[in-house]
């Protein structure tokens, strides 16, 4: 075969493979038609009605006490919760994969709960929980531990929600690990410690920041199950989502747009920044980005 029709086949080559999955053209179209429509145009909406304001009234309504204390309990309360989330979810996640025991189906069930219960439901309930009179309240209360109606029935709360989030996360990254890298490191003299924390541990890191970035994102815009254990004590116990609906109830549309604006820059910025992390760690692990 001459050189010129070498030429002529490759690009036909490449074309004919590029049709193995046909669609392509209308599948993106479609992807990018509805992403515009469920998440860039109310994004867009949130962007254009701040600008209402002008820069002296957004500044105002972004950067009052009672706004500054919500932004500091919302981010602050996601954040550690998604911590605890990400230490027991991990454990969680290692009892379903690594063990058999009686009831495991159920105990695996049980982590799905906090998906298919209401939000309000499951803030009725720590509320009654840990209320005063509740079961674990008028235990905890009479030694001087408060937790509903605090900051703590907060993170509480974000917990309860968040945790799913991490384990269903991990828990599949843990079934497909090889154990038999597990074996040879104990083979080569590594102590359980060595063998979680330098053969494990690098596997499920992307997994675990993944969870970490869910369970951050769903406690920095949980509104239903927090609201009942609260308190909503303005620069105590009220959080940013709060704020928001009582800027609407008082039709101060361009006020909760612009704090709900600062939430979605922070949480963009956040989310990012776990985002590179994953990118750093795969890169630094040898796997591909």
């Amino acid at each position: 075969m001459s050189t010129e029709r070498l030429v002529a086949a490759a690009p036909a080559g490449r074309r004919a493979s590029r049709r193995v999955l046909p669609g392509f053209g209308l599948t993106l179209g479609y992807t990018l038609f509805y992403l515009g429509i469920i998440v860039l145009i109310p994004l867009s909406a949130l962007i254009f009605k701040s600008f209402a304001l002008s820069g002296e009234q957004f500044w105002r309504a972004i950067s009052a006490p009672r706004v500054l204390a919500s932004y500091r309990l919302t981010f602050g309360a996601s954040f550690l919760a998604a911590l605890v989330n990400l230490v027991f979810g991990l454990l969680i996640a290692w009892v379903l994969v690594r063990y058999r025991f009686p009831g495991k189906k159920i105990v695996d069930a049980l982590v799905d709960l906090p998906f298919a219960l209401p939000t309000a439901v499951a803030g009725i309930s720590l509320t009654a929980l840990l209320a005063g009179n509740g079961w674990v309240g008028q235990i905890l209360e009479p030694m001087g531990i408060v937790l509903a109606f605090r900051p703590a029935g907060i993170v509480i709360a974000l917990i309860f929600i968040g945790l799913p989030f991490v384990v269903r996360t991990v828990q599949p990254v843990l079934e497909d690990a090889e154990k038999e890298l597990e074996e040879a490191a104990t083979c080569l003299g590594a102590t359980r410690w060595q063998t979680f924390t330098r053969v494990i541990l690098p596997t499920i890191t992307p997994a675990l920041l993944t969870g970490f970035a869910l369970a951050f994102a769903r406690a920095v815009g949980e509104y239903g199950s927090v609201i009942f254990i609260a308190g909503n004590m303005p620069m105590v116990s009220e959080i940013t989502p709060l704020i928001i609906i009582g800027k609407l109830e008082q039709y101060d549309y361009a006020g909760a747009t612009a704090v709900a604006l600062v939430m979605l820059v922070i949480s963009f910025a956040l989310l990012l920044l776990i985002n590179a992390l994953q990118a750093w760690q795969r890169r630094h692990a040898g796997a591909p980005a």
